[in-house]
């Protein structure tokens, strides 16, 4: 097998063989502890411009299929990084290999490297930019390119993976029998794409609304001519500082119609509000993080995708604290004090990871239902 290096931007560097295409990849690396949907995350826009390393050790055993992608357009990712691939899948839903999938979207792959180790260093040092390569397999070289990058962090991430125009999705969730159709006087819901995952808009469907999907530089005023009965604010990439059209749209949306945040979607909201975020070091990735309801008491575990947080004291008197992390202690969720507005910082649809946390957008169809805020009076 062809060899790869890794390098990262503080020096340390990995060398292993590929997996998947020829090429060279800058990103940022952050790594997942998922046992299993790595199609799943390779194709969740929320890890456009990022590498994703895999704590568990053994990859590509089941294969891909065509059904558990979470974007069109195939994986999001810059480059994935893996201790084993297995090269010959056994699994009965199974189209192709991982490396064949990899290959043909133009994804680099690395494997052979001490994952473990990798993982501990970024837990240590933090998420940061690394460079992977089949093609330049100079140590001084790649660190030469990589050593001045800038990060990810002023990048508007969202315009890469946004869709380009409108669209109806009519896809519910996977099971037997097959769920009846949704009724035309069922409520209408419009998606705020910021790099939304598909599992997402099957759950919406799910919930039993219509669901219009829109780009992330809509004006807010085209989507109030819309008249939907709510909004939500998809999950998504990089730095929410960086999606200046999605904070001021989300400013003239509050108080006009019943919204609903996920992840990056709940950092926007945030910002809009006039609270702050911030960074973590190393991010949250994975479906095993335990989240208290603080209003219920109930722990749920919950599948999570995110670099950046709301700092909910920011926002003190707007909003209440609804979610905390178990793991850091870390805020996860909001609710406005007054408006049908609240959002979280994990992912309750999860793809992959458990469906602990499904019943929010049950929660959504019920804020809805009670037909939101009064309309203004002129």
């Amino acid at each position: 097998m062809k060899k790869a290096i890794l390098v990262l931007q503080d020096g340390l560097v990995f060398e292993g063989t590929s997996f998947g295409a020829e090429g060279e990849r800058i990103g940022e690396v952050v790594f997942n502890t998922s046992i299993t949907g790595y199609q799943e995350i390779l194709t969740d826009p929320s890890y456009k411009g990022q590498m994703v390393v895999m704590t568990y050790t053994e990859i590509g055993n089941y294969g891909v299929n065509e059904e558990d992608i979470e974007s069109r357009g195939g994986p999001k990712v810059e480059g994935f990084i893996v201790k084993e691939y297995t090269e010959y899948p056994s699994n009965w839903r199974s189209e192709r290999p991982l490396g064949e999938y990899l290959k043909e979207y133009g994804i680099p792959a690395i494997q052979g490297i001490d994952t473990r180790a990798l993982t501990r260093h970024l837990r240590t040092f933090g998420s940061q930019m690394g460079i992977l390569s089949t093609v330049d397999l100079s140590v001084e070289s790649l660190y030469s390119k990589i050593k001045d990058h800038p990060g990810i962090g002023e990048m508007d991430l969202v315009s890469e993976v946004t869709t380009q125009s409108p669209f109806h999705w009519v896809e519910g969730l996977w099971r037997w029998p097959e769920p009846e159709e949704t009724s035309i006087e069922a409520p209408h819901v419009v998606v705020y794409d910021f790099g939304v995952k598909l599992s997402i808009l099957r759950c919406l469907r799910d919930a039993g609304f219509r669901v219009t999907v829109l780009p992330a530089t809509t004006p807010a005023e085209a989507v109030l001519e819309i008249q939907p009965d709510g909004v939500l604010l998809s999950n998504g990439p990089g730095n929410p500082e960086a999606v200046r059209y999605g904070i001021e749209n989300t400013k003239r949306l509050i108080g006009k119609v019943p919204l609903f945040g996920i992840c990056l979607g709940h950092q926007i909201l945030g910002l809009a509000m006039g609270g702050r975020t911030y960074k973590l070091k190393f991010g949250h990735h994975g479906g095993n993080h335990p989240v208290m309801d603080l209003e219920t008491g109930h722990v749920e575990i919950t599948s999570q995708n995110h670099n950046y947080c709301v700092d909910i004291e920011s926002l003190k008197g707007q909003v209440v604290l609804t979610h905390r992390n178990l793991y850091d202690g870390t805020e996860e969720g909001m609710r406005h004090v007054e408006l049908p507005i609240f959002s979280v910082q994990y992912h309750p649809e999860a793809g992959p990871g458990p469906n602990d946390s499904r019943h929010l957008f049950r929660r959504f169809r019920e804020m809805v239902e009670l037909r939101g805020v009064e309309p203004p009076t002129s």
